[in-house]
């Protein structure tokens, strides 16, 4: 058998020139994780005491899987280079969605990679900030957490009356284009309270079908502050609806599917 001579990879290089190189994450040094290494007993005490019941499991285990991750005692990986000789060690990551920054990051960037190659047509995009955060009434925001497929019904709605008003805005009708919506649901504000509410990337424009039936992009002005708060004022009423619709109305778990 004749030995081949390989030839050791060139080194990875930034836009800028410079080598890179990977450094493992040692989140025991930031001061979030001895923050929570130190007072998450407290905190799950003084919540349980101030609402007279126990914390869900699920809040806890979020806690404790942070604690996990990125720590080599947990579990981890050694890499072997073949070139270099060099090992490092990959600690395994907890891969949980609530306030990890490690692994919201990770998955963060992930997504866009994702919908940007993947997804999202080369066409003008918008997020709706002001129509899709809309403030629902506390009671609602607690049946929506409580049952997170009564989402689906209001996510319908939502997406129902923006895309007739861009097919309006196209001069179209329904039967000939539509528009596409890429949601991310965001069930906590900014203060870490329940604040159920849809962060919306809408194409800004409708497809259509040309005579030899080839999707074309018809792009729409800017929505008017005007526009913005018909389109608001619409979700609302057709929520409203939705919520308690008329006898006869088909529904699901409450909602009128047709809101």
């Amino acid at each position: 058998m004749q030995a081949v001579d390989r030839q050791p990879n060139p080194p990875i290089r930034a836009p800028d020139g410079t080598p890179v190189h990977y450094e493992r994450h040692r989140p025991e040094q930031t001061t979030l994780y001895r923050l929570v290494q130190q007072h998450a007993a407290t905190f799950f005490e003084q919540a349980e005491s101030a609402a007279g019941a126990g914390l869900p499991q699920f809040v806890k285990d979020e806690f404790d899987a942070y604690l996990e991750c990125g720590i080599l005692a947990h579990g981890f990986l050694r890499l072997h280079c073949g070139d270099c000789g060099h090992d490092k060690l990959a600690a395994f990551s907890c891969k949980r969605r609530g306030f990890c920054p490690s692994c919201g990051a990770r998955r963060m960037a992930q997504t866009a990679a994702h919908l940007l190659d993947h997804v999202i047509p080369r066409v003008p995009v918008r997020q709706w900030v002001r129509v899709c955060q809309v403030r629902l009434p506390i009671p609602l925001r607690l049946l929506l957490a409580a049952q997170p497929k009564l989402v689906t019904p209001v996510l319908q709605v939502v997406h129902r009356v923006i895309t007739r008003h861009l097919l309006g805005q196209a001069g179209l009708k329904a039967e000939e284009a539509d528009s596409g919506t890429v949601t991310l649901i965001q069930r906590f504000g900014s203060a870490a309270n329940l604040n159920i509410h849809l962060h919306c990337l809408v194409l800004d424009g409708v497809h259509r079908c040309d005579t030899e039936g080839e999707p074309v992009f018809v792009e729409v002005p800017a929505p008017t502050d005007e526009a913005l708060q018909t389109v608001l004022h619409k979700i609302i009423t057709r929520l409203t609806q939705a919520a308690h619709p008329s006898g006869g109305a088909r529904r699901r778990g409450g909602f009128d599917l047709h809101g």
